[in-house]
């Protein structure tokens, strides 16, 4: 039998720095500097580690919309488990249950009953209560959702026409100050805006942050940014669904 190669994705993580960097990256996105400084790498070692990543199509970057010399770094979890499944099916097929993420429109496992999660964004007009929507309509009443903003303004309508396109209505949403808040805690506190993740202070529960672009930033307003956002956010949900279950135990 003559040699076959191994799969290219096979020798992008058998590496322990980037098998390292993609598991600092499951919760959620991460600078190059906290990449840098949780790794304890030089910084030059990391990017390049990263640059391999990307071009594997296993992470992305997006320039922080706080500070624009900085980005924020993406696991794409579907290319993963993609990957993965396709490197398991050319071993055996019988490898390839329990191999994949979640199916596109399904939640995966459930979260416990006590589990609760605030999402934050700047005006809670767009990409939070989108997320909200989300995980309450995925969740089968297992997980609740809040969100609210740092500075609340007011429910975009291609928000709620975009999560209407999914059948989940968020017309009922009203903006809410972070603030207004009280002492009430969460599981898990998710930040959407890079700008909220350096202005929100005390999080009232374990935070991570997501990267999302705010589509109501588009000129003139698009519906199509809104329907992007809203199927990346599903994505993410669909894979925090299970990590909360598994929290919940």
């Amino acid at each position: 039998m003559a040699v076959t190669s191994s799969p290219p994705v096979l020798g992008v993580l058998a590496h322990d720095l980037r098998w390292t960097i993609v598991g600092l990256l499951v919760p959620g996105d991460l600078r190059t500097s906290e990449l840098v400084a949780r790794t304890g790498q030089a910084p030059s070692l990391v990017s390049y580690h990263l640059a391999r990543l990307r071009e594997a199509g296993l992470v992305s970057a997006r320039r922080s919309a706080a500070d624009g010399r900085d980005s924020y770094h993406a696991l794409d979890l579907d290319a993963i488990g993609q990957a993965v499944g396709d490197m398991a099916a050319r071993i055996h097929p019988g490898l390839l249950a329990g191999t994949a993420g979640p199916a596109a429109g399904t939640a995966g496992p459930a979260a416990g009953p006590h589990g609760r999660v605030l999402f934050i964004c700047s005006g809670n007009s767009a990409r939070s209560p989108m997320a909200e929507g989300w995980l309450n309509h995925l969740g089968g009443g297992l997980v609740t959702a809040r969100s609210a903003g740092v500075t609340p303004g007011t429910l975009h309508p291609l928000a709620v026409a975009a999560m209407a396109e999914h059948g989940v209505d968020i017309s009922g949403h009203r903006p809410t100050p972070l603030s207004g808040l009280g002492g009430e805690s969460f599981s898990r506190v998710i930040t959407l805006c890079d700008r909220a993740r350096e202005n929100c202070g005390d999080l009232p529960g374990p935070a991570v942050h997501w990267s999302i672009p705010n589509p109501g930033q588009a000129h003139p307003p698009d519906l199509d940014a809104f329907l992007a956002t809203a199927r990346e956010l599903r994505a993410r949900i669909r894979y925090l669904l299970p990590a909360l279950a598994a929290a919940a135990g």
